[in-house]
């Protein structure tokens, strides 16, 4: 939660705690009613994501036209598939000729038919099966494009071997055997190496699963401590964390301080200071301190169990440019069942049945390319294993293909431009009657109630300062403006400057202009309509952030900055970064407004933002970006999810994405674009003039496709400089 957003201009103060109590509630209800509901524990959890890592390691499920496909199990289906391929390559010939490492035998072509006969009905399984759900869809598109060839190549073979055997065995009828079995395994192959891309995720879900240890040391209310099995830990449960122990669930600090090591769940290589009131995520490594942690989250509610959801609709996710390959493979599927009809009936009259046959079965055997089974999947493998070693989590891949077309980008200033880490700069006391320590007490007593980044300053300026706390009771937030609560009997409030003009209670505004215009965040202490004092606290710039802006600049993308903080130290940290739009005083609910006016005047607009506050404007946004992953990290609003808090990371991804969305339009070209001469070559359209397309030169075309294709997939590299 961003300091600037809420609270001393401090938009929504504990909206984070409110929002995020409110976006697991609503998680667990979606959960509840899923399909797919995770179990209530986190051992369920854990057999769940075993279980889960096994389907997609194996491949049995396939997304295909929306659809959630039955695929067999691809691996061993992909290898069984090759060995019955290897004798028909070495005893079938190849689009009628005899290829020098060819050899036949007595009996050999009854070899050849068994084993055919085997891939049709194993190998191409899946593809059947993925056309008739296309078919029945009335979307005719890969499957029903893949399960045409091989139909076709096989029904025809089988009509060669018995004219060659029975009906003719003095001619020669070209029999697609060959072609038929390269077919089938290279398809699974491709739907294969798909699948991977999501069974690394699954394997990493797996890993972070057995992060968490089997047990919980539970303290009871009589103090007593006693181990508990992880699944059977409840919400509000009090437990012990040891020095170098794991902690087993979400929760919040209520005694102890250490170093946390969160490197293995969010990673951050730099262990985090822990303390009283602060969050600790399950799975992460507590250092040389004892805590005592209160379970905030465990089971469907916890970190990983948010994470787990995000994955499964990862993995259900279909892309524009994914659909855009189902696109070309529809266009594909008519053209070569127009082009084939059409081949066959002008043959038929121009020369014989058998010729006509064999033109008609080339022309769907052609169409049929193997490289654009392979054209997307190979890219997008690539493209994830790419991102996730570069902290990028890619939860809707349509961000991908949109990311090109962005003219605008949102962002906070707090945590994506700044530290976020606050330093109280000055410190004055208006009222006679108080001192500098008491001012800073009255503070401390309201703020020890928020973890927020301005509190954190402010406490620490205390503790630094050895200022004895006091006690608040009633602490509360104030919508969009700050903190109210009792001390010792007497109502404070700790509120913003815009606060102050809007209900016309006098202050130094000369003093708010000079503190103001140093870049520091300003806190008023109020008391019945009288104002006791300010703190006045600064940010730091992030050092990679003012090239982070021109390199937006140079996309010729307008950077904008949000938040909630004052012009003044807005404009004072736009100048420092090169200069950009300024939109400050912002409330929470203003960053949706403002996404849709940008949206209102035609322009892409990617949004930045930590994902609790920023929810409606990520959620709003083309595509939103939660930058700085952990508990709060808004799962259900972001298209893609940063794990480290670096500006950079923004521009890796466009980079990346730019790059990724080349190569999957020059596939698709190198995977489909020869068809649009090799369709009508194959149909002989211009015998007239000599030129027709032996089925020989057909395949060989396709073959140097399918190799282009990879090739070009391997390529892809994320460009580092922005």
């Amino acid at each position: 939660m961003k300091h600037d957003e809420m609270h001393h201009e401090h938009e929504g103060y504990d909206m984070k705690e409110m929002h995020h109590e409110h976006q697991m509630d609503h998680s667990m209800h979606d959960m509840h009613h899923d399909h797919e509901m995770m179990d209530h524990d986190m051992g369920h959890m854990n057999h769940d994501m075993h279980g889960m890592h096994h389907d997609m390691g194996d491949g049995d499920m396939m997304m295909h036209g929306g659809h959630m496909m039955h695929m067999g199990n691809l691996k061993q289906k992909f290898w069984i598939s090759l060995i019955a391929t290897v004798p028909i390559l070495i005893l079938s010939p190849f689009m009628g000729m005899q290829l020098p490492f060819q050899t036949t035998f007595p009996g050999s072509d009854w070899l050849v038919l068994i084993l055919a006969t085997f891939l049709f009905f194993y190998g191409g399984a899946p593809f059947l099966k993925g056309a008739q759900g296309e078919l029945s869809a009335k979307s005719p598109a890969m499957m029903t494009l893949i399960a045409m060839g091989i139909s076709v190549s096989y029904l025809y073979s089988l009509y060669a071997f018995v004219a060659n055997h029975f009906l003719n065995p003095q001619g020669h009828v070209m029999d697609f055997f060959w072609e038929l079995a390269t077919l089938i395994v290279i398809m699974l192959l491709g739907h294969w190496i798909e699948m991977n891309a999501v069974m690394s995720a699954g394997s990493a879900l797996e890993k972070m699963a057995a992060l968490l240890p089997g047990q919980a040391q539970v303290i009871d209310q009589a103090g007593h401590q006693h181990a508990v099995d992880l699944k059977d830990l409840k919400k509000g449960q009090t437990v012990l964390v040891a020095a170098g122990e794991k902690v087993p669930a979400d929760g919040l600090i209520i005694a102890g301080q250490s170093q946390v090591n969160e490197s293995l769940v969010t990673g951050e290589s730099k262990a985090v200071a822990k303390a009283e009131g602060d969050q600790v995520i399950g799975g992460t490594v507590n250092g040389n301190g004892t805590l005592t942690v209160q379970v905030t989250g465990t089971g469907e509610s916890g970190y990983l169990a948010q994470v787990m959801k995000l994955i499964k609709q990862a993995q259900q996710e279909k892309s524009k440019v994914e659909g855009l390959a189902d696109k070309v493979a529809k266009y594909l599927f008519y053209a070569a069942l127009v082009a084939g009809i059409i081949a066959f009936i002008s043959w038929v009259f121009l020369a014989d049945l058998n010729t006509a046959f064999e033109r008609m079965v080339t022309v769907f055997i052609i169409a049929c390319p193997h490289a654009l089974g392979l054209a997307i999947p190979l890219v997008v493998a690539r493209s994830t294993a790419i991102a996730a070693t570069n902290g990028l989590l890619i939860r809707n891949r349509e961000a991908i293909e949109l990311s090109d077309k962005v003219t605008v980008v949102l962002m906070d200033k707090t945590g994506t431009l700044t530290q976020g880490a606050f330093k109280v700069n000055a410190v004055e006391v208006f009222d006679t009657v108080l001192d500098e320590q008491r001012l800073m007490q009255l503070f401390g007593a309201l703020e020890r109630h928020s973890s927020h980044p301005l509190a954190t300053g402010i406490l620490e300026y205390n503790q630094a300062q050895t200022i004895p706390d006091l006690q608040a009771d009633n602490v509360q937030t104030i919508q969009g403006v700050g903190l109210s609560g009792t001390v010792a009997g007497q109502s404070y409030q700790i509120v913003t400057a815009t606060y102050l003009q809007a209900q016309h209670i006098k202050f130094d505004q000369a003093l708010f202009q000079t503190l103001a215009e140093k870049g520091n965040s300003i806190s008023y202490l109020l008391q019945d309509q009288t104002v006791l004092g300010l703190v006045a606290q600064g940010d730091q710039i992030k050092p990679e952030a003012p090239a982070f802006i021109q390199a937006l600049k140079k996309r010729h993308i307008q950077p904008v900055m949000l938040t909630g903080d004052n012009q003044q130290v807005a404009e004072k940290v736009a100048a420092q970064l090169g200069g950009m739009t300024v939109q400050a005083n912002l409330k929470p609910e203003d960053k949706e407004a403002i996404v849709k006016d940008y949206q209102a005047k035609g322009e892409v607009v990617l949004m930045v933002g930590d994902g609790v506050n920023d929810a409606p404007g990520l959620t709003r946004a083309d595509i939103g970006i939660a930058i700085g992953a952990g508990t709060d990290v808004a799962i259900d609003s972001a298209d893609v999810i940063l794990v480290k808090s670096n500006p950079n990371d923004i521009m890796h991804f466009l980079n990346l994405s730019h790059a990724t969305n080349r190569k999957m339009t020059q596939n698709l070209w190198w995977g489909a674009g020869y068809n649009i001469l090799a369709i009508p070559l194959a149909g002989g359209l211009f015998a007239g003039i000599g030129l027709v397309l032996s089925p020989a030169v057909g395949a060989i075309l396709m073959s140097l496709s399918t190799i282009v294709v990879a090739i070009n997939a391997m390529t892809l590299k994320l460009k580092r400089d922005a």
